[in-house]
């Protein structure tokens, strides 16, 4: 019996999708209306227990600034993670602006170069996180829908927001959930 419960079931997967958050809240940082990405950065190492858990549970801290060579040139990852639960590396480029389609081309290059040097055999797929001012979502779509990597974008906050978009968020976030509820009570079946 423990041997059968210790086995996993199709339903305990998480996806990438679940697992990595957007937006996140970056207000713990204190930085000012100007800021430079090494200044973004050097802001969450200095903060990185509270960066943990503004990403969410499972996540460990494995590299800032890893460096790779493709060729006969150098690149440089901001930040990588290892997720437990989804047993990958999660590669984090930090971007100061909005998200743009060549931001997508980099971070599969880092994850193709990551999932070919520094995945281990046991371990899943590599996993990108744009993380990003301002996402513009059908830009977005487009640059990642049917990319062979898993690269999410997510934007990032420095403030909270106003307490009426709170409230808003809230309220979109309780109705999903009673959807979901619903959905699981009839069988998984729409009505």
């Amino acid at each position: 019996m423990l041997t059968k419960g210790s086995r996993s079931k199709p339903e305990d997967r998480v996806t990438p999708e679940e697992e990595i958050k957007n937006p996140y809240i970056l207000e713990f940082l204190g930085l000012k209306d100007e800021y430079s990405e090494s200044e973004l950065e050097d802001a969450l190492i200095r903060h990185l227990e509270y960066f943990l858990l503004e990403l969410g549970a499972d996540f460990t801290f494995v590299a800032r600034q890893k460096r790779l060579r493709v060729g006969n040139q150098w690149f440089r990852i901001d930040l990588v993670f290892y997720h437990r639960r989804l047993r990958c590396l999660v590669l984090i480029d930090l971007k100061l602006d909005h998200f743009t389609h060549a931001d997508a081309g980099q971070m599969h290059l880092y994850l193709n170069y990551a999932r070919e040097h520094w995945t281990h055999a046991d371990e899943n797929p590599p996993v990108g996180l744009i993380l990003c001012a301002e996402k513009n979502e059908a830009v977005a779509h487009y640059a990642l829908e049917g990319l062979p990597n898993k690269v999410l974008a997510a934007e990032y906050k420095t403030t909270l927001p106003a307490a009426r978009k709170l409230e808003e968020e809230l309220k979109r976030t309780r109705l999903a959930l009673d959807a979901r509820k619903t959905i699981g009570r009839l069988g998984g079946k729409k009505s």
